[in-house]
């Protein structure tokens, strides 16, 4: 692909993400779940939106894994029980742009096959 079509993607998703992050916040008891995924990499953040602190924080680089749906639906199941740790038992999901298919779906399927309702 050419810088071009780069740029214009790049566009594309930030206008997304922002018409996405308008309509969900995150608090203290139901906290904001943030996903960002690169070509190598998944990560994922719980955040209380009305402090602006990361309550959660996971990414496949500390854990070793990689960028495949299983690998993702394990990384769903270990933040679930970061967060069962931490007394949080629902979570607002902020896909962050992407589309919810392929290790987005895959991450939030881990969740909510460990007890976290999105």
């Amino acid at each position: 692909m050419t810088a071009k079509v780069l740029e214009k993607k790049k566009i594309l998703r930030e206008k997304c993400k922002k018409r996405i992050r308008s309509q969900c916040n995150g608090n203290a008891t139901k906290p904001r779940v943030s996903v960002f995924r690169s070509n190598k990499h998944f990560y994922a953040q719980a955040i209380d939106d009305s402090k602006g602190h990361t309550i959660a924080a996971i990414d496949s680089r500390v854990l070793k894994v990689g960028n495949t749906k299983e690998d993702t639906s394990k990384m769903g199941a270990e933040f679930a029980k970061l967060l069962k740790a931490k007394n949080i038992s629902a979570v607002v999901f902020d896909r962050n742009g992407y589309l919810y298919h392929g290790v987005v779906a895959a991450f939030a399927d881990g969740l909510r096959n460990n007890g976290i309702a999105l």
